[in-house]
């Protein structure tokens, strides 16, 4: 007759280990000694002594027989190994139950969270830039007015489950070579609720929420840039059973503007001048993106800098750049970017002959009537654009 053996020994713990230790152990045990894994014959029989270890440890009835010097189960290591839960199994493989469950154990709650909503909103350039409020109207769910979330008629209430008695699970036990094997399914009853509602509310069909159109004003910070969501929570639908709503996200897209582009909080322009201005020297002035604000709806923005002066030097050449700093998008966490305005100079293509009779006098003047073009390199090498990039 084979010796019976210690379940802590079998699992190596000591006589006080706590649950959690004594979970842990079988799970690594189980791991290495699962048919599945190992199909020794002997592995076999290693992992029923282990199960039928974890069966009386996990169990503070069975473990206390133990201690006391009881037989638990009359049989030893070498018998079936009645009766463990092929949770617990799962548990060594996965790290979680099979129960349909949080930890596989009781019914599901009726009330749950909402799910968060996303929704799409267009905006202007300066917009975006230096903020606005909207309304918004969606079409999400909300709590059903007729039974408060309750899910029941008027006057009725959910009954304890019969087929499960209130648990939300079944158990399923068949045989198999390690003995009896039980599952936990959720109950097809209740649906793993544990209640049934016998008279459901006849407006949300007993879910507790119904769909409903709703208007929400949303405030668009400023510095915002195309992509960016603004959260506001509790602002999505509303959870089976009335359960907490979720969040409404707004997702900001940027439409594109006719003059300005934006690359992180700077703004881009280019300014077209003839050929006489920059060669002479002029000042302009622009408007700003401030400008795109002035007479939209609600209260009028009279602090604005619609328009900015831009000074071009005598000789100014085409592709200049000239930076206003603090003249771009505002920042989300404070500060302001520049505006960087490109200077484009128009060559005249149409002379009429006092015009073209002018520029030969330039050019004679200038000593450039047969002007010899000079070749330099056309890009620079590495280290030169690594200088240029780090120059500043």
């Amino acid at each position: 007759m084979r010796e019976k053996l210690d379940p802590y020994e079998l699992l190596g713990v000591d006589r006080d280990a706590d649950d959690a230790a004594i979970k842990k152990a079988y799970r690594k045990l189980a791991r290495q000694y699962h048919p599945d894994v190992n199909p020794d014959p002997e592995s076999q029989d290693k992992f029923k002594e282990i199960s039928h270890a974890y069966e009386i440890l996990s169990d503070p009835q069975k473990r206390a027989a133990y201690d006391r010097g009881g037989d638990v189960f009359g049989g030893g290591f070498g018998a079936q190994g009645a009766g463990f839960s092929f949770t617990d199994i799962m548990d060594a493989f996965f790290g979680g139950a099979a129960g349909g469950t949080a930890g596989g154990r009781g019914p599901r709650p009726r009330v749950r969270r909402g799910q968060d909503a996303l929704i799409r909103l267009d905006v202007e350039l300066a917009e975006a830039a230096f903020g606005v409020t909207r309304e918004l109207k969606v079409d999400t769910a909300v709590v059903c007015e007729t039974c408060h979330g309750e899910g029941t008629a008027p006057g009725s209430r959910p009954v304890t489950c019969e087929t499960c008695h209130g648990a939300g699970e079944v158990a399923y036990v068949q045989r198999s070579f390690l003995g009896e094997i039980r599952t936990l399914r959720p109950c097809a009853a209740c649906k793993g609720f544990g209640t049934i509602i016998p008279d459901p509310c006849r407006d949300c069909g007993g879910d507790g929420r119904v769909r409903s159109h709703r208007t929400l004003t949303v405030k668009i910070p400023a510095g915002v840039d195309d992509g960016t969501r603004v959260q506001l929570a509790e602002q999505g639908e509303v959870g089976p059973g009335g359960g907490p709503a979720g969040d409404l996200y707004v997702e900001i897209h940027v439409a594109r503007h006719p003059t300005f582009s934006r690359h992180g909080n700077d703004l881009h322009c280019t300014v077209t001048v003839p050929m006489t201005a920059a060669a002479l020297g002029t000042t302009l002035t622009l408007p700003t993106l401030e400008s795109d604000l002035v007479g939209e709806e609600g209260p009028q923005k009279t602090d604005l800098q619609t328009t900015f002066e831009l000074e071009l030097r005598p000789g100014t050449q085409s592709g200049s750049e000239h930076v206003l700093r603090g003249r771009g998008v505002p920042g989300l966490r404070g500060g302001r970017g520049d505006l960087v305005v490109t200077v484009a100079v128009e060559t005249p293509t149409r002379l009429d002959p006092a015009q073209e009779d002018l520029l030969h006098q330039l050019a004679a003047l200038r000593g450039e009537e047969a002007a010899e073009g000079q070749l330099r390199a056309s890009g620079r090498g590495v280290f030169g654009r690594l200088r240029d990039a780090f120059g500043h």
